[in-house]
């Protein structure tokens, strides 16, 4: 890139946004730092874009084309991705304002990439050429990849039509953003103030504890007369719907979480209005029917109709055991109460199932906790990945490397031959700056280079899990367990990517297959030769006792046609919002969609709400998950099938290990994702496999 390199090497020197250095100084990584950063890199990419553009069309090359392109915004998005991963670990005012400030000149970089015609004409004027059919491999990935993502943004559209959709894409990254913003600050603004001790009956040891501890944080409540401080963040709210005894209690608490995003100063219903104008423009703009046949074409699903038949299908396949599932809930809580059945009040069905689940099972998550410290399930994890995929996992020192947070901790792996293979963060406790939820991100793309060596990737994983207790480590859910597992599959992609091109590394796949490496992870959360690595006591060091394994195993299966159906609901939710966007446009968005989707909610009074208000994975990001959440499912029907190997040859099998690196986690985007799943399982997969693994069908 003629003159690109020299600007960001001069600016990082005094720019730590633009310091490449590997073993990034976040303490240096200030508001004030991010206008000057995200200007020279935005000058930079633009440097090197028109470079490309001015290239002579007689003497376009791949090299000069389309690998100067995948290189042009290298440091735009290492500096922007800094941003925003700061924004969701550390959020303040001033960030905020920073990253809001520069977010509209983003936007409309990576808008107008695809909608500049002299750009796309070099790139036609190779693609085109006999010297096209000679690159093979990850290459010729690279090459019909970045002309499918041409046309589809766009590229062959007239003036007109390109200036408004760069206009268009500005407008939805801003959009998004503030949704994403009202989301945190109402989950943020509210508040429960306990001060009779007696309306925390039920709740469990752990679950009081926190809440003291949250009040005294904010300065509230004495020894002498104690405060007890619920919030939003899952790990307060969690178990007061699952075991306080106080109705009024869960029901504040239910109401408060209902209204995310749906009142003032934080109504995101105008927003979502918004957002879904745009996103069918966009469509129609770039000759589609509707958002979801956009983002679809490229994805194993390939249109919008065929996820919606695929969620549909699914529905259908649980929806007589899900009715069963709310009777038989309806008619326990009557034997309890001597009243006859009837619907559920919204915020007690977590309440009465919980209990059902531990009559009729006799177990109790909470009988999981003493066996699930984090200080045991982590090691556990990294030994886990040891025996699987050949891995060894180290923790620096506190202090060793810089952290955004002293609860963040950093780690290097290394594979079997000795190569630094990368190294990530992991953030796991809930603050106010942080937001919700859990995820993965990656901060530097490294892999092979020309010259034959490989460089570390970089990565993160964050959450919002049970934090440590004054006298006790942390002590998960078994649920939690499974999102370090989850996430921890998503860093593993990134990772052990071998891809040659960082745009094709690790989790840049298709998003009904970026799924596939986290959820197949989950599987050994219940497997007892894997759970005897990790799940001991935190006090004795005993493993989980036989029969309390056996009873979680067969809990396992509990309501598995209510969280199928749930999934079903946001994913059904999303595809017909996208299918169908002008019809939410104008009136009640919350009644319109839940009338469209009333199927899939439980029979309760009142009736339980749509989550659209608040649904972050749809509306955060331009695109994000919108018409793509059936993504989940689809992907548990491919890791649920592919982890029948591992079940067949070993669930330390290392040759199915070596395979899934081989073939899954090492590939990225290189291949066709179908071809790649093919090469591990050796066919393709059986969508049974799923619903055989949740108990709602039986094996043939």
């Amino acid at each position: 890139m003629p003159g690109g390199r020299v600007i960001s090497r001069n600016v990082s020197s005094a720019n730590p946004f633009l310091d490449p250095a590997f073993h990034i100084n976040w303490s240096s990584h200030t508001p004030d730092q991010i206008q000057p950063a995200i200007e020279a890199a935005l000058t930079e990419g633009q440097a090197a874009i028109d470079a490309i553009a001015a290239l002579p069309l007689d003497a376009v090359t791949f090299d000069n084309t389309f690998l100067a392109l995948e290189a042009a915004a290298e440091s735009l998005t290492q500096a922007w991705g800094r941003v925003g991963h700061l924004q969701s670990v550390a959020d303040s005012p001033e960030l905020r304002a920073a990253h809001n400030a520069m977010l509209p000149k983003v936007s409309a970089f990576y808008a107008r990439i695809p909608l500049n015609p002299a750009l796309w004409a070099r790139l036609k004027a190779f693609a085109e050429s006999p010297a096209a059919e000679s690159v093979t491999g990850v290459y010729r990935r690279l090459l019909d990849e970045t002309v499918n993502d041409f046309v589809q943004a766009g590229a062959d559209l007239p003036d007109d039509r390109r200036a408004r959709l760069e206009a268009l894409q500005g407008e939805l990254a801003e959009v998004t953003q503030k949704y994403s913003e009202n989301v945190l600050d109402a989950t943020n603004a509210w508040q429960l103030l306990i001060e009779d001790e007696s309306r925390l009956r039920g709740l469990p040891a752990h679950a009081v504890a926190a809440a003291r501890r949250s009040a005294t944080s904010k300065n509230l409540g004495t020894d002498e007369k104690p405060v007890w401080r619920f919030t939003l963040h899952y790990p307060s709210l969690e178990p007061v719907m699952l075991y306080a005894e106080d109705e009024e209690l869960r029901r504040e608490v239910w109401a408060a979480s209902t209204a995310v995003g749906s009142a003032e100063p934080h109504d995101n219903a105008p927003l979502v209005q918004r957002i879904l104008r745009l996103r069918q423009e966009k469509a129609e703009l770039l000759g589609q029917a509707d958002f979801a046949d956009l983002v679809l074409q490229r994805r194993m699903a390939r249109s919008g109709g065929a996820a919606l038949a695929f969620i549909t299908d699914l529905q259908a396949r649980c929806t007589e055991s899900f009715a069963a599932e709310h009777a038989e809930l309806e008619a326990y809580k009557a034997s309890k109460t001597g009243a006859e059945p009837a619907p559920l009040k919204a915020w007690e069905v977590g309440y009465w199932a919980e209990k059902l689940r531990k009559e009729r099972h006799d177990f109790d998550d909470e009988a999981l906790r003493p066996y699930l410290p984090m200080n045991r399930v982590i090691p556990g994890l990294f030994e886990l990945a040891a025996r699987i995929f050949g891995l060894r996992i180290t923790a620096h020192a506190a202090g060793d490397v810089p952290v955004w947070h002293p609860e963040v901790t950093y780690y290097d792996i290394h594979d079997e031959a000795g190569r630094h293979v990368g190294s990530f963060y992991a953030d796991w406790h809930p603050r106010e700056s942080k937001r919700g939820g859990a995820w993965m991100g990656y901060l530097v793309t490294g892999g092979p280079r020309p010259d034959g060596t490989r460089a570390p990737h970089l990565g993160y994983i964050c959450g919002n899990l049970t934090p440590p207790a004054d006298d006790h480590p942390a002590l998960l859910t078994h649920r939690e367990v499974e999102t370090i597992f989850h996430e921890f599959g998503h860093l593993l992609h990134h990772l052990l990517g071998e891809v040659p091109v960082k745009s094709l590394n690790g989790v840049n796949v298709a998003w009904d297959f970026v799924e596939l490496p986290s959820q197949i992870m989950e599987n050994w959360c219940w497997e007892r030769e894997s759970l005897d690595l990790f799940a001991r006591h935190y006090q004795t060091g005993e493993p989980i006792p036989q029969a309390l394994f056996d009873r979680m195993t067969s809990a396992r299966n509990f309501r598995s046609a209510n969280a199928t159906m749930r999934q079903v609901q946001f994913a059904k939710m999303d595809l017909i919002l996208h299918r169908r966007a002008p019809e939410f446009f104008e009136g009640d968005l919350v009644a319109k969609i839940r009338n469209e989707i009333a199927e899939t909610f439980i029979p309760t009074e009142p009736p339980g709400r749509p989550i659209v208000n608040r649904f972050t994975h749809l509306f955060a990001d331009p695109v994000g998950y919108g018409a793509g959440y059936y993504s989940y499912k689809w992907a548990e029907v491919l890791e649920a099938d592919a982890f029948t190997r591992f079940k067949k040859e070993g669930v330390f099998s290392r040759e199915a290990g070596r395979s899934f690196v081989d073939h899954i986690l090492s590939k990225g985007n290189s291949e066709d994702p179908a071809v790649l799943f093919r090469r591990f399982l050796g066919r393709d997969p059986d969508p049974d496999a799923l619903l055989i693994r949740c108990g709602l069908l039986q094996p043939a």
